[in-house]
């Protein structure tokens, strides 16, 4: 329709976008980092690595990648008592179809208890998170009201285990009794050190590093920085495994010009400890794509294995001398690393995978020349993945004898040898005066003899 004559016509403003506030974006990445292990149970580190980037981490500079991280970290690690004061101030419980609402009060919560991050920061940016969401913003108000409030009261000490899933932290008081649990509860609250397996000389690596040699052969790090920024990355002198996931491919002993067999060996650690002591490796994974990023790490270091795609339980290939599994499991023993692991797993998931990794076992022995050696590993603070599986498998197996590890081959580590002589760490073996530098992954492994 015309304008009136005489009346100019009015012309309509163009819709503006306002700019983004500062700092905003590492929060949002941080968000749905959060929210994709509580809602869709998808690892931290597969989302930081997926080839398919959603949560826009990798379009972030280095700065505002290491606070989206920082602040997932946090969150994960701490999300039990988070929880627990976020529900306090709801009346109602967490709305339902509200999006990412979870995700971004607790990720707040973090940033206001846990993290140096000033609370008006803090609270304005994850209501400004909120009103960036179509199905959040309408709870914009109720973001404030509860981070403010957290703002002002803060939170009590936590009392040992409040940052862990009921069932895991009662699994762990009855194996390892009330204070060892509550030590380890303890240790997991801080983040873990940055651990290198290093080709050679390790307290001439940890001097240039600016680290620590641990008596294992592991140079330690305080965690922070860009790991392919570190002297020796490109040049290949080292890679990245900690203290304890180090250990089993160790417990062979002389390993030039046998013939070994890593099973489940993406990513590829202990293949390369395998090749670098001289052996010839075939590296056996059921994941095309996890085995090409082993060949990837291989070529970094100037070491080589033999790829197989193929599912450890069933592969058919010449026995070797030397056999390492480690094995699938629950991984409870990461959460150093890893915090995202404990809202992920369900107590059913510690049997399913025991049955998994008895057949895993009988393979590997069927691997195993007569003779030679098996060393099983698993990540797992469980004693049905650890202690009980290496039980049950010497009692149907008359051909498997365990040969115990004797003290001189763990230095430091020592008091984890058990009374079978097998190896058992738990995270907050090797200790040390500064935090950071403390701690190692809970960890059992077990040497066996193949008749």
């Amino acid at each position: 329709m015309s304008a009136p004559a005489g009346r100019p016509r009015r012309i309509q403003p163009a819709s503006r976008q306002q700019p983004e506030p500062p700092g905003l974006a590492p929060r949002r990445v941080a968000i749905r980092l959060v929210e994709g292990v509580l809602s869709r149970a998808r690892p931290l580190d597969g989302a930081l690595e997926a080839d398919h980037d959603p949560t826009g981490f990798r379009a972030l500079d280095v700065r505002d990648r290491a606070l989206a991280r920082a602040i997932a970290g946090a969150t994960l690690r701490r999300f039990g008592t988070i929880r627990t004061l976020i529900a306090a101030r709801l009346e109602r419980g967490m709305p339902k179809k509200a999006g990412p609402l979870e995700a971004i009060l607790a990720t707040g919560a973090a940033q206001l208890l846990h993290l140096d991050v000033p609370a008006h920061a803090a609270v304005d940016l994850a209501v400004a998170a909120a009103k960036s969401d179509p199905d959040a913003r309408r709870y914009a108000a109720l973001v404030n009201a509860v981070l403010r409030g957290l703002a002002r009261d803060g939170a009590p000490e936590p009392a040992p285990g409040d940052d862990l899933p009921a069932w895991l932290y009662d699994r762990w008081r009855k194996t390892y009794g009330e204070e060892a649990a509550a030590r380890i509860a303890d240790s997991l609250a801080h983040e873990a050190s940055l651990d290198l397996s290093v080709k050679s000389d390790p307290a001439g690596w940890a001097e240039r590093l600016g680290g620590v040699a641990l008596p294992t052969g592991t140079v330690r790090l305080a965690s922070g920085g860009l790991v392919t920024e570190l002297p020796g990355f490109s040049d290949g002198a080292w890679w990245v495994q900690d203290a304890a996931a180090a250990l089993p491919a160790r417990l062979f002993g002389d390993l030039k010009d046998k013939r070994a067999i890593d099973l489940c060996a993406a990513p590829g650690g202990k293949t390369s400890q395998l090749a670098a002591a001289g052996a010839e490796v075939v590296a056996v994974d059921k994941s095309a794509e996890r085995l090409s990023r082993l060949n990837q790490n291989l070529s970094r270091l100037k070491l080589s294995a033999a790829a197989r795609v193929g599912d450890a339980a069933t592969i058919a290939l010449e026995p070797a001398d030397a056999v390492l599994l480690d094995a699938p499991c629950s991984a409870t023993g990461t959460l150093r690393r890893h915090p995202d692991v404990a809202w992920m797993k369900r107590e059913s998931d510690v049997a399913s995978l025991a049955r998994l990794q008895a057949q895993l076992l009988d393979s590997a022995v069927r691997l195993t020349k007569p003779g030679g050696l098996l060393v099983y590993g698993v990540c797992s603070l469980e004693p049905e993945e650890g202690e009980r599986q290496i039980a049950a498998l010497v009692a149907r197996n008359p051909r498997v004898r365990i040969e115990p590890v004797t003290p001189s081959e763990v230095p430091g580590l020592e008091d984890a040898i058990d009374s079978a002589g097998c190896v058992r760490t738990l995270p907050f073996h090797l200790p040390a005066e500064d935090p950071r530098l403390a701690g190692v992954d809970g960890f059992f492994a077990a040497r066996l003899r193949v008749g």
